[in-house]
């Protein structure tokens, strides 16, 4: 019997300004796994992520845990997908609490005061991300790394069974992205799904499965052990890094110089970060 699945979409298309930006995609995401998004610049990662949480008008069929989108309420989904955008905002002004709280506005009624419920989710959400003790201070007060860390907090406030993140990991240092890691295979484990989109290719692949997209076409989706898998993102990238296995880990190593073939566009100079 197959897994049931959190995300599904049937020839999905997007257009940006007029221009294709995604062309037929097809993809199944199984529910409580960790997907990552991959691929040069413009191969329509960002796009796709959009889409899939219903923030861009599309072509084709998508369905939330099986049921088709039209068949959700506003307030319904907005419970069961969670959303970090890339470069996501919020005011300076607000205290760090909240911003956080304001992910537990889809649970709470039209002015209705935060319950005790919305309070114990924001202070897990805090603690998850090591910012509690920030709660009381204004959210222009926090450096970049910081503030990401709390709005990644506002997205978990949701408990949400489904975790969109674009580029969650920036402005992080490598502390915070090993922690954010450990929170990611800690909610999988919890049976959260949560799909991201990362330049940082080594992290992608620690995920469960890899979607690798190319020219707004999906060029590959497995895991990334699978031969193939590590195939089809050398080749997106224009082999100018080759991936490894390090301690049961996959890593990606930058090719000596004049050894690359033809750079994919936007692939990274050293094929560790695709920028």
């Amino acid at each position: 019997m197959s897994a049931p699945l959190a995300l599904e979409a049937r020839q999905l298309c997007a257009h940006l300004g007029g221009r294709p930006v995604l062309q037929a995609l097809d993809l199944q995401v199984p529910a409580g796994r960790w997907l990552s998004v991959v691929g040069p610049n413009g191969a329509g990662k960002s796009t796709l992520l959009k889409a899939l949480a219903g923030l861009l008008p599309v072509e084709g069929d998508l369905f939330l845990q099986g049921r088709p989108w039209h068949a959700w309420g506003r307030r319904e989904r907005a419970c069961t997908l969670a959303w970090l955008g890339q470069g996501q905002e919020a005011a300076d002004d607000l205290k760090v609490y909240d911003v956080v709280m304001l992910g537990r506005l889809p649970h709470q009624g039209w002015q209705a005061q935060a319950t005790p419920r919305d309070h114990e989710a924001v202070a897990r959400a805090l603690a998850l991300t090591e910012t509690t003790t920030w709660k009381e201070r204004p959210l222009g007060t926090l450096s970049g790394g910081e503030r990401q860390r709390v709005l990644l907090a506002r997205a978990l406030a949701v408990e949400a069974p489904v975790l969109l993140l674009d580029e969650p990991l920036a402005h992080l240092d490598m502390a915070h992205q090993a922690q954010w890691w450990q929170l990611v295979r800690q909610l999988v484990a919890q049976g959260t799904t949560v799909v991201s989109v990362l330049h940082e290719i080594s992290m992608a692949l620690q995920a469960d499965e890899l979607l690798v997209l190319q020219e707004g076409r999906l060029a590959h989706q497995g895991a990334p052990g699978e031969l193939a898998t590590r195939q089809a993102v050398e080749r997106v990238f224009g082999q100018r890094f080759t991936l490894h296995e390090l301690q049961g880990q996959w890593v990606a190593l930058p090719v000596a110089p004049g050894l690359a073939q033809a750079a994919a566009p936007g692939a990274g100079v050293l094929g560790l970060k695709s920028q």
